[in-house]
């Protein structure tokens, strides 16, 4: 069955709350970019991905950019793989405390703009068809898919770290988890 790479973006050069609200990687994340990569294409050759698709955000982008170049493919930005909304109302500042409000419940208790339970449901769906594909994305769209498999509600299920790869197999209608990724020692904010 085709395999689907669920990575993580790379250590990026700001956090929440900094001046730059779409910031690229530092040098440890460029680094990371650089080890995926080389990991992607250490995979037996049928293993390997022939599709990169990333995030809008900058960071997704610049974790990406290794691999499509080793790959000899554009990179396919999707937003359905991007960080989860945040309600419109909400002031950039208040973004940390309402994900810590997030990461304590279900998917069907965030409050916002639009049905989240839906939302992950969204890229579940979008995966699907991705066979053969290394997808950049981020610690909630990541925790959305996986949860979504496992068949739990919570919203927070595993901590992945920066450049974390879950592996994904899917037959073009279902998605299987193989494993999830490399777990980070210390939370998302």
């Amino acid at each position: 069955m085709p395999r689907l790479y669920l990575i993580r973006h790379g250590k990026p050069a700001a956090t929440w709350g900094d001046a730059d609200q779409d910031p690229g990687l530092d040098e440890t994340g460029q680094a990371q970019a650089r080890a995926v990569r080389d990991w992607l294409l250490a995979l037996p050759k049928d293993e390997q991905p022939q599709r990169v698709v990333s995030s809008p955000l900058r960071r997704c982008r610049e974790t990406a950019e290794p691999t499509a170049a080793a790959l000899g493919v554009a990179i396919e930005v999707d937003p359905i793989v991007g960080e989860i909304p945040t309600p419109a109302a909400l002031h950039p500042n208040e973004r940390a405390s309402w994900l810590r409000q997030v990461f304590q419940g279900t998917w069907g208790e965030i409050q916002g703009d639009l049905d989240y339970d839906q939302w992950r449901r969204d890229i579940v769906g979008s995966l699907r068809s991705r066979g053969d594909t290394a997808v950049f994305s981020h610690y909630v769209a990541i925790n959305a898919v996986v949860s979504h498999l496992l068949r739990d509600e919570k919203v927070l299920h595993f901590g992945p770290d920066h450049t974390s790869i879950t592996v994904l197999e899917t037959d073009g209608t279902g998605l299987t988890l193989v494993a999830k990724g490399r777990e980070a020692s210390t939370g998302v904010l």
